[in-house]
C-alpha cells in the first residue's frame, strides 16, 4: 500500500509539517483567506497554498470560493479519524505498559 493512499495516513502526514500544523492552529480561530493565511509565513504564496491542498486532500481543511477570495475553514470533522485511532492505541499501550510494569515489579522482587 503507498504511503498516501489510506486517510489516516494522509492526516498524520499533513500533520507532521509544523506549517501546517501552525495553519491549523490559525484556523482554529474561524475562517481566514489564503491571502491573509500566507501573510504570516516567509515562504512564497505558491507554497502556502500547497500546504492547504496538502491539508485539504486530507480532509482537515475546506477552501471555500467567498466572493474574489478563496476561504479556509477547519473541517471540525477532519482529526476525528486519527483521534479515534490514537485513543484505541492509547488503551492498547496503557495495558501494555502496566502489564510491563507488573512484571518488572515481580522480577525485582524475585532479585531480592
Amino acid at each position: 500500500m503507498a504511503p498516501d493512499s489510506d486517510r489516516l495516513s494522509r492526516v498524520f502526514g499533513a500533520l507532521a509539517d509544523p506549517t501546517r500544523r501552525d495553519i491549523l492552529d490559525r484556523l482554529s480561530d474561524g475562517p481566514i483567506t489564503v491571502g491573509e493565511l500566507a501573510r504570516h509565513y516567509t515562504v512564497s504564496r505558491p507554497a502556502v497554498s500547497q500546504h492547504l491542498t496538502v491539508l485539504e486532500k486530507a480532509g482537515l481543511i475546506a477552501r471555500t470560493p467567498s466572493a474574489q477570495w478563496r476561504e479556509c475553514r477547519v473541517r471540525e470533522r477532519g482529526l476525528d479519524e486519527a483521534a479515534d485511532w490514537i485513543a484505541q492505541h492509547r488503551i492498547e499501550w496503557t495495558q501494555r505498559f502496566d502489564l510491563l510494569e507488573q512484571r518488572l515489579a515481580a522480577r525485582r522482587k524475585d532479585d531480592r
